[in-house]
This record gives C-alpha cells, sequence and structure tokens, in this order.
C-alpha cells in the first residue's frame, strides 16, 4: 500500500495517540507515526505540540526516518525556537557521521531552520562539511552559506564562509564549483556593491572546464555567472564564445536560454567582418528554432525571448520565417506572440510570402487574432516601402468581404499608411467612405473621421458625412468627439464659406454643451484661434505632421540591452526590467551590454549614418558608452564649478595645425587643397573643413563685417531619433562670450518639460556655463530658441576629431545623445594679437615640423578685406609687407587654452588663389 494511506485518516483524539506512538520502542512504529504527524503537517493541521517527541526520534541510524523528522523541524522550528536547540546536539553530531549523505542532511536542514540561536551552533559543522573529503556534502554546504547570509550576513563575513566559498570555485568537483557560484552569485545580488565574483581570466578557465561536466542546473549557474563577465578584449570573447556554444544543442532549454544570453552579450565586443562573427549568428538559430517544437507554455517563453533577440539582431533568424507561420492549434497567446515576430523579420525578401500568409489569417474565425493580422498587414506597409502598394491592395479586398471587424481594422490602419505616405494611397477614399454607416467601434470612427478630415478637399461630400456624425455627438467616445472636432475644425480652414455653420455647431457641442475637460480646452482653444487669427489657425491645424515609423513598437534601445542581459528570466517574459516588478530595492541589479569594440561600433550602431554619407551631413545620435556621461538620469544640473585656467600642456597637440583646412572656410573659399600627408594627420582637414565656418559669409551663414561670423543652424538630433525632439543649434562668440544657440523643436504628441543638458569631455574644455533653461512646457508641434551660455572651465580629453562635442539632453520622456562638430574659431580669444618682436622670435624658435601649408582658392578678396574679415574673428594681422608684387600678411591668434597660432598668408592681386602657412607652438 501507498502512503497516501496517511492522508485519509481524520480521527479525533489523534495527537494523543501520535504521541504514544513516537515514544513507541519499535523502530517500525516510530517511523509509520512520524509519516503520520508529517501528513498531518502537509494537510494543514497543527501538530506543533507533538515538537518535543518527534525531536527524540532523531537518535536514529535510518535515513528515512532522520529525513521525516528534520523536514518536521525545518516546519515547526520557527515557532518553537526554544524547542528547536534541543535539537541542536544531534545536528553537530550528525555533521560527523561517517555516511556523507547524513553530514549533508544535516548541514542542509540546518540552513533551513532559520532561527537566529540556532545559526551560530551552525558554523563549526559548517565550516568543517565546506572541507568535507565527499563532494556532495561540500556542494550542499555551499547552498548553506548563502542561506546563512540570508539569516545573518554579518555572522558569515565575520567567520569568513565567503572566503572558502570563492576557493571552492578551483574545487576538481564540478557540482561543488556550480553550487559554489550559485551562492556567490544569490550573496552578490542581494549586496550589489560587493565585488565576490571576482572573476578574472583564470577563474573564468576553471568555471568553463566545469561547464562539460555538471549538471544542467549547474550549467545554468555557471552560464548566469558568465554573463556576467565583461572580457577585456574581443579574443577572449571569441574564446568563451567557442567554449560555450556547444550547449546549444543541450536538451534543457533553459541551458540553451542561457547560453543564448552569454553569447548575444558577448557578440557586442566582435567584428562583424570576422569569419568566426558569421559562423555563430548561423549557429544561434537551429536552438531557438528547436524550442518553438516544445509544449505551448515552453513556446511563448521561447517566443518572448526570440521577440528581444530579433529586435536587436534580426540578421539570426532572418531566413527562418515559416517557423513562425501560425498554426491552427496554437494558443491564442502564441498566435498573437508569432505575429508580432513575424512583422520583426519581414522584409523585401519575403514579404509576399508574409502577406499571403497574413491574408489567409484574416479569415480565421478567432476575432482578436484576425484584428491583430489585418493590423499586421500595415504595419508591414509601413515597415518595407516596396509592399505598400500590395498591403494597401491586400486590405481592400479585405474590406471587400464587408465583414465588420475587419473593415474596422482594415481603415485604422489604412489611416497609418496614409501618415507614412502622404498623396500616394488616397485613390482608395472612396472605398472607405461606402463602408462609413458599418463603423461602431471608437478607434475606427476615429480613423474615418481623421480620414475625411485631413482630405476633405478630395471628399465632395465631406461636410455631409461629418455632419452625420455630428448629430449623435454626445453618444461618441471622447476619441471620437476630440478627431470630429478637429475633422470640422480642418474642414471649415479648406471650404470656409460652405461649413460655417458646421463648424459653429461642433465649437458649441464642444464647449458649452460638454462636461469632458480635455474636449472642452481643445473647443475653446480652436473658437479663439478662430476668431481672432485665421491664419495662425491654419498653420497651427493645418501643420505638416511628422511622417510616422514602423519603430514606434520597438523596445528603447537602453532597456533593449539591459533586457538581452536577462533572456531566460522573467524580466525576458515580461520585456521589462527586475526593477518593475521585483518589490524593494533587494536582488535588483541594472546590467547593460559590454561597449562595443572600435571596428565593430560604426557598422552596428542603429543610429549611424549608412555607408557612403557625407561625414559632416547630420551628426550622429552616439550610442551608449560605459565613459561616456555616466549615469544620465541623475544629471548635475548645477552651474560648473569654476576652475582654475587650463594649462597649454592639458592638450598634446603635436604637429596639429589647429587652422587647417579651416583657413579655406575662414576667407571663404570652397576649395580646399590638402596638404601633403607628412604635414599634418590626414583626419584634421575634414575635422577643419567642416568644423570652421565660412566666415565671409559666400554660403548661407549670418556674417557681418563688424562681427564674428555664425554659421545657419543645423539639424543636430533628428525627431525620429529622439522620440519626437528635435534638436537644431549652431555656436557664437560675442563680446568674448561662447553661447550654443539652440531650437527645440516637439514633433512629438506629449508636452515635453524638464530639460537638462550636460557635455562629454572634450579637447577644449566646453561646459555650459549654466542650466538649461525651458521656461514653459514645451507642446506638440511648438519650437523654442534658447541661447546657452558656455565655459571652457570643463574636464579636458582630447577628441577624434580635435572639435567634436558630444552631448546629452535630458527631458521628461528620456535621455537623448548626439554629437556635433563646433567650428573652432569660437575659441579665438580677443588678445590674440602678438607683439611684432615676440611673433618674429616666436616664428623663429617653432621646429618645422610645427608648421603646415595650404592653398585657398576662388576667394575674391584683396588683402586689406581679407585682413578686416579675419580679424572680426580675432584673428590678427601683427604686419604687412609686399615682396615682389604679393602681399603678405603675418597673423596671430590664441586659443582658450593659451595655445597661441601664427600665420602667413600669402596674396597675388588679381590671383583668387590664396598660400597660407600656418604654425603653432
Amino acid at each position: 500500500m501507498t502512503d497516501s494511506k496517511y492522508f485519509t485518516t481524520t480521527k479525533k483524539g489523534e495527537i494523543f495517540e501520535l504521541k504514544a506512538e513516537l515514544n513507541s520502542d519499535k523502530k517500525e512504529k516510530k517511523k509509520e507515526a512520524v509519516k503520520k504527524v508529517i501528513a498531518s503537517m502537509t494537510v494543514g493541521k497543527d501538530v506543533s505540540a507533538l515538537f518535543p517527541d518527534v525531536v527524540n526520534c532523531m537518535q536514529t541510524d535510518n535515513l528515512e526516518l532522520k529525513k521525516l523528522v528534520y523536514l518536521y523541524l525545518m516546519n515547526y522550528a520557527k515557532s518553537q525556537p526554544d524547542m528547536a536547540i534541543m535539537a541542536v546536539n544531534t545536528f553537530v553530531k550528525d555533521c560527523e557521521d561517517p555516511n556523507p549523505l547524513i553530514r549533508a542532511l544535516a548541514v542542509r536542514t540546518m540552513g533551513c531552520i532559520r532561527v537566529d540561536k540556532i545559526t551560530e551552533y551552525l558554523c563549526e559543522p559548517l565550516r568543517k562539511c565546506l572541507k568535507d573529503e565527499d563532494p556532495y556534502v561540500r556542494k550542499t554546504a555551499a547552498v548553506c552559506v548563502a542561506k546563512l547570509h540570508d539569516i545573518n550576513a554579518q555572522l558569515v563575513e565575520d567567520q569568513g564562509f565567503l572566503d572558502t566559498l570563492k576557493d571552492l570555485i578551483s574545487d576538481s568537483n564540478p557540482m561543488v564549483v556550480a553550487n559554489a557560484v550559485a551562492a556567490l552569485s544569490e550573496i552578490a545580488e542581494s549586496h550589489p556593491s560587493s565585488n565576490l565574483l571576482d572573476l578574472n581570466p583564470q577563474s573564468i578557465n576553471k568555471l568553463l572546464t566545469a561547464l562539460n561536466e555538471c549538471t544542467e542546473w549547474g550549467q545554468i549557474f555557471i552560464l548566469d555567472c558568465l554573463a556576467n563577465y565583461t572580457p577585456k578584449d574581443d579574443r577572449e570573447a571569441q574564446s568563451i564564445c567557442e567554449r560555450v556554444t556547444p550547449r546549444l544543442s543541450h536538451a534543457n532549454s533553459a541551458v540553451v536560454l542561457s547560453a543564448v544570453k552569454v553569447l548575444m552579450k558577448f557578440m557586442e565586443m566582435l567584428s562583424k567582418d570576422l569569419d568566426y562573427y558569421g559562423t555563430l549568428l548561423k549557429k544561434l538559430a537551429p536552438p531557438l528554432v528547436t524550442l518553438l517544437s516544445a509544449e505551448p507554455e515552453l513556446q511563448y517563453v521561447a517566443l518572448r525571448n526570440i521577440n528581444l533577440i530579433v529586435q536587436k539582431r534580426p540578421e539570426i533568424l532572418k531566413h527562418e520565417m515559416k517557423v513562425f507561420f501560425v498554426k491552427y492549434n496554437d494558443p491564442i497567446y502564441v498566435k498573437l506572440e508569432k505575429l508580432d515576430i513575424m512583422i520583426r523579420l519581414a522584409s523585401q525578401a519575403n514579404i509576399a510570402q508574409v502577406l499571403a500568409e497574413l491574408k489567409e489569417y484574416a479569415t480565421e474565425v478567432d476575432v482578436d487574432f484576425v484584428r491583430k493580422a489585418v493590423r499586421a498587414i500595415g504595419r508591414c506597409a509601413i515597415k518595407v516601402e516596396q509592399s505598400a502598394e500590395r498591403c494597401v491592395s491586400t486590405l481592400l479586398d479585405l474590406i471587400q468581404t464587408k465583414v465588420n471587424y475587419v473593415v474596422q481594422e482594415a481603415i485604422v490602419v489604412i489611416k497609418d499608411i496614409f501618415r507614412k505616405y502622404p498623396n500616394k494611397y488616397e485613390s482608395v477614399i472612396a472605398t472607405l467612405c461606402e463602408n462609413l454607416d458599418s463603423l461602431d467601434e471608437p478607434e475606427a470612427r476615429a480613423a474615418m473621421i481623421w480620414i475625411v478630415g485631413e482630405y476633405a478637399e478630395r471628399i465632395d461630400n465631406a461636410d455631409e458625412l461629418l455632419e452625420s456624425f455630428l448629430e449623435g455627438f454626445h453618444d461618441e467616445s471622447t476619441q471620437v468627439q476630440l478627431q470630429l472636432l478637429t475633422a470640422i475644425v480642418k474642414l471649415f480652414l479648406k471650404k470656409p464659406t460652405e461649413t460655417q455653420e458646421l463648424v459653429q455647431q461642433v465649437l458649441s457641442l464642444a464647449t458649452q454643451d460638454s462636461d469632458n475637460p480635455d474636449l472642452r480646452d481643445r473647443g475653446y482653444i480652436y473658437w479663439r484661434l478662430l476668431s481672432t487669427d485665421p491664419v495662425a489657425a491654419k498653420e497651427v491645424v493645418l501643420a505638416e505632421k511628422p511622417l510616422i515609423s514602423e519603430e514606434t513598437d520597438l523596445i528603447e534601445p537602453t532597456l533593449l540591452d539591459e533586457l538581452i542581459c536577462y533572456i531566460g528570466t522573467l524580466a525576458s517574459v515580461y520585456h521589462k526590467p527586475p526593477s518593475a516588478f521585483v518589490e524593494g530595492g533587494r536582488g535588483v541589479v541594472h546590467k547593460s551590454l559590454p561597449p562595443r569594440t572600435a571596428s565593430n561600433e560604426s557598422t552596428e550602431s542603429p543610429e549611424t549614418a549608412p555607408a557612403g554619407a557625407p561625414s559632416g551631413e547630420q551628426p550622429d545620435v552616439i550610442p551608449t558608452q560605459g565613459d561616456l556621461l555616466g549615469d544620465l538620469l541623475n544629471l548635475d544640473l548645477g552651474p560648473p564649478v569654476s576652475g582654475p585656467p587650463l594649462a597649454t600642456s592639458s592638450v598634446q597637440m603635436g604637429a596639429v595645425d589647429l587652422l587647417g583646412g579651416g583657413l579655406d572656410s575662414l576667407i571663404g573659399g570652397p576649395n580646399f587643397v590638402a596638404p601633403p600627408a607628412a604635414a599634418v594627420p590626414a583626419n584634421l582637414g575634414a575635422t577643419m573643413g567642416s568644423g570652421l565656418s565660412d566666415l565671409f559669409d559666400l554660403t548661407s551663414g549670418v556674417g557681418t563685417l563688424s562681427g564674428s561670423y555664425v554659421a545657419p543652424k543645423a539639424v543636430w538630433l533628428p525627431a525620429m531619433k529622439a522620440k519626437g525632439l528635435e534638436i537644431s543649434g549652431t555656436f557664437t562668440r560675442q563680446v568674448g562670450s561662447i553661447s550654443m544657440d539652440l531650437q527645440l523643436t516637439n514633433k512629438a504628441l506629449q508636452v515635453m518639460t524638464d530639460f537638462a543638458i550636460q557635455f562629454n569631455r572634450n579637447s577644449f574644455g566646453l561646459a555650459p556655463a549654466a542650466p538649461l533653461q525651458v521656461h514653459a512646457p514645451l507642446s506638440p508641434n511648438q519650437t523654442v530658441e534658447i541661447s546657452l551660455p558656455l565655459n571652457t572651465v570643463g574636464s579636458v580629453m582630447k577628441m577624434e576629431p580635435l572639435n567634436n562635442l558630444q552631448v546629452a539632453v535630458k527631458n521628461n520622456i528620456d535621455v537623448f545623445y548626439f554629437s556635433t562638430l563646433y567650428p573652432l574659431h569660437i575659441l579665438f580669444v580677443e588678445d590674440g594679437k602678438m607683439d611684432r618682436q615676440m611673433f618674429l622670435a616666436t616664428w623663429k624658435d617653432i621646429p618645422n615640423e610645427n608648421e603646415a601649408q595650404f592653398q585657398i582658392r576662388d576667394c575674391p578678396l584683396n588683402a586689406e578685406a581679407v585682413s578686416s574679415r579675419l580679424q572680426s574673428s580675432n584673428i590678427f594681422t601683427v604686419a604687412k609687407r609686399n615682396v615682389e608684387g604679393q602681399d603678405m600678411l603675418y597673423q596671430s591668434l590664441k586659443l582658450t587654452n593659451g595655445i597661441w597660432v601664427l600665420a602667413e598668408l600669402r596674396i597675388q592681386p588679381g590671383n583668387p588663389s590664396f598660400t597660407e602657412y600656418s604654425v603653432h607652438d
């Protein structure tokens, strides 16, 4: 008979009977009695009264009976701490038992009894067990240290158990190593500041050796530990990847996901040019595909992780589209996740296959799934431009089915397609209007109203259509009411004579007859705009709308990087960092991917410019770097602390010519002849050519004879890379003060507040001299101009190129990064005119290697005009002479960091080309 008989009894007076049986002389009877006690305890009966009698049964050689008594002790020791101490002597004695199973059982149980009075007695037996000759006892003791640390962390540190635990990482038995790693990882998670897992190449090698021999859960502990290690270079990262790759073929899906996590993390450090990188991508696909053949619950977990992987590296699964096609018997949660991944993998190469599949799904019986499938067709159109026409055609076919919910979803996605491709597919509006009467869902009605209002000039009876919605205005949802109000105002601005009565009616309904504050506010704003300044109303209401992007549903890059570090955990299923769902701070560590290698950075960053794009066209958003700007969410927004002037030697300039090709821009000649390679570093001509502005106003800048040249504002941070915030700007120097003139435009749909700015260390110590002051919240489609004063007392670090400035801007939405090149002439100080004698002596003393020669062409100015124009930007003419018909200008300038630059400019009257020699000290 099985042990189930112990759970069926409901006798009265049972406790008294059990007490008698526990004190019986017969071993079998004792064991039966303990089993009955455990059964009663399991079903929720209180058998704590039997505590002394059960403890007396500990003195036995029978392993099964000892296990049962220990189980009872673990459950009731907390409620009977004084009685539990009676068992301590037996524990200590059992820790020296010849049988390793009993030794391990004793130390495990002592670790599970969370009673402070017992923990002090645990230390000596635990110390012995950590150095036990049997690996089974050692591995059990390793876990016990983590449990004891949870009860009394100070005791564990004082007793030196942590050092013993670190020594166990070098143990000869792989399971002991795995448990030691697991224990140290758990302790480290509860104390993030402690450097317990001090991983180095030697200890990593030991872990990788143990990885091949320990159990599957031991492998998971070791792989998770490896994922927290940052290799010193790409060679070490590749070596670790090669030794972890065999785990991808493991039968346990948890081992596979842990291995994928390690590989995804270390791939950041590998160059895409390596053959091994391509091999690794190919090896990652099959195990991920295999996970999808498991039961639905495991499939879902795998799909949620694959969703993250595809967003980070779509190339891994780009050829595996078919495995994500939905099966008829898939649960709805698996179907929806597969659908999402299909869209992420959609490309020009497979779009025909994907559309055929999605069209099939749109005829299914599951309404929720059909809706998602129709939306997916719209997302395909937005993502793959070449497929847009085919997608629109497919959506029209679905509208012809006249299935109500299909028609409504199709109209919602067609509205987005109109936003993405304006003036391209408006021919389908007539078909959409035919289905107006069948729309009953708020989102679909709002989408249709938006289409009618946006394209009112193309729809003859637009006023009649909108008036039909107006009849039941107060019965509509807020979403529809707001859209209807805006659409009728748009219609009025396009056809004012025909719709005056209609606009008055909707404004009255929205303001006087409505109790919704959002609707009332919008109504009043429109009313005042229309009554005071119709031109301004037109500019506001009919403003050009930003194009929508298929990337709107992607996870934000820094969060995605963090979630990649949590593959195989609950965070990867929720798609939220642990801090979002773990209560309290304990155990939550913010993780990030290792910094990209230099060879890989330009190719992997999603924000970088496409190959072949001109380097000076638009600055790229800088990817997050460990050394970039520290914790940007906690920016120090106070004014920078003033410091002593920077020494001349703070930036080692070597033979770099600071004017370089920049003088070409200063003079105004567009054609710059690069100097010989030996004269100036190769990258400097390009840097200075783009970094210095056209001081002679031959381009579109704002230059005057009396003041320093100001370049026109350029877009530094496009809206699509900063969640709707567009930043344009330029740099100026006026009366000795440097400023960054910014133009902030909100192209998002939400208000922006709490602006702040910070610079990375740079070549000349440029830093904000005051906080970024945006005095009022920045509303959607609003632009604000700000002049940010700068100084040069910030931290100095030589940049490449020299005038590169990395900037972080924070608002209530996120932190955004960009880089730009500042013109060097903003650093030319007003006291840069050198004494003639000093000029001559300095020129003679400067070595030849600090000299460079440049040719400046197509500048139709004479020597006087050149001298005057350069002086407005603090480049001073020290002396002038005429040699053999050539005008020779000798000039000096001084940078904010005290470095002097001397120049000789040769001008041939009537010849638009100059020769310029420049040297610096």
